[in-house]
């Protein structure tokens, strides 16, 4: 009986929504991770990408498998049943190849990138030297390709935002959207005095973002979003961006070594920054946001500093629906802390 496995092998979106979709699929259960019910294909259907793949990595005795490279890479195997053992197993009927997965290898030096390096320089021009007439210059060209490959798949209908209750009088649903252009006050995506949404996937996301103290009460708005809207997702870029719709071994060479500069771009949207020094360590992220609007999405999507949700920043808030509000009485404050080092 023939082997068959699935997209949640390898938890990859250009191989669930794009390879393995045109190689006309059956539905079955996998060989290999389990999973029932689910499109299956024959492992060597996979193979020129998979060697298009490992292109980028080249033999060296002190390097690591190539189930570790394409795991620590590119989020690859990730799947709770798909172990080194397991994944080993599969990439070797991929390949055709028992002896290449036993050997150790490492990227290949051919491919660097200065991403990291000139947003990190511009971004101390940003904060420190110059704010709008800018000497250092970051490869927008290459920045919009990068942000292309982020575009959000499934994103939440629902998203909810919270505002504290000044009197005993709640708020109503039309006072619950964004604040008006002068009175818009810097956001993390947002300069002064033009008004984004920021919407939390979850009321207690939403809550949390807005610094509550306990006995407080706050308003939470739900609000719909329209399904066609463009999304970028800074939350995990080395989950989210797939080698495998990429044409040739130098572009997933490339995005290989871009990747770091897209994970330090989400890092800038997540960090947490003290309301006392927001006014400029909010800049470079604005300075982001704002290039993302330029391209075209209409928001983006990042993790929460405060909680285990995720946050969407609209930057057209008129394309949320406000649909219902609800009462929230703040019962509890929770504070981490750990020695400075």
């Amino acid at each position: 009986m023939v082997r068959k496995c699935c997209p949640e092998c390898f938890n990859d979106n250009g191989l669930r929504n794009n390879i393995i979709p045109s190689l006309n699929p059956q539905k079955g259960n996998c060989s290999f991770c389990g999973s029932q019910n689910v499109d299956i294909i024959e492992p060597s259907e996979l193979l020129i990408y998979f060697e298009l793949l490992i292109n980028v990595y080249e033999i060296n005795p002190d390097g690591k498998s190539l189930v570790e490279c394409l795991k620590n890479d590119w989020d690859l195997f990730t799947h709770p049943t798909m172990d080194n053992a397991h994944a080993k197993e599969l990439l070797g009927e991929i390949l055709d190849d028992g002896q290449i997965i036993r050997r150790s290898f490492s990227p290949s030096d051919n491919y660097k990138s200065t991403g990291l390096a000139q947003w990190d320089t511009l971004r101390d021009e940003l904060l420190y030297k110059n704010r709008y007439f800018l000497d250092e210059q970051i490869d927008t060209s290459r920045l919009q390709e990068l942000l292309n490959h982020l575009k959000a798949y499934e994103v939440p209908k629902k998203w909810y935002r919270a505002r504290i209750n000044l009197t005993d009088i709640p708020y109503k649903i039309e006072e619950m959207g964004a604040p008006p252009s002068r009175l818009a006050s810097h956001g993390r995506a947002n300069p002064t005095g033009i008004p984004y949404l920021y919407l939390g996937s979850v009321p207690e996301t939403a809550i949390s973002e807005i610094r509550p103290h306990t006995g407080e009460t706050a308003t939470v708005a739900e609000f719909d979003i329209p399904d066609n809207l463009v999304i970028v997702d800074l939350r995990d870029p080395r989950k989210h961006v797939s080698p495998f719709v990429l044409s040739d071994a130098s572009e997933i060479g490339k995005m290989r070594a871009d990747i770091p500069f897209l994970e330090k771009l989400g890092e800038e949207l997540t960090h947490p920054v003290l309301p006392r020094s927001a006014a400029i360590d909010y800049i470079p992220s604005q300075y982001l946001c704002e290039f993302i609007k330029k391209i075209g999405f209409h928001g983006v999507i990042y993790r929460s500093s405060v909680s285990e949700g995720i946050n969407l920043a609209l930057f057209d808030p008129s394309l949320a629906t406000p649909r219902s509000v609800t009462q929230y009485d703040i019962n509890r404050v929770s504070v981490d802390v750990g020695l400075k080092s």
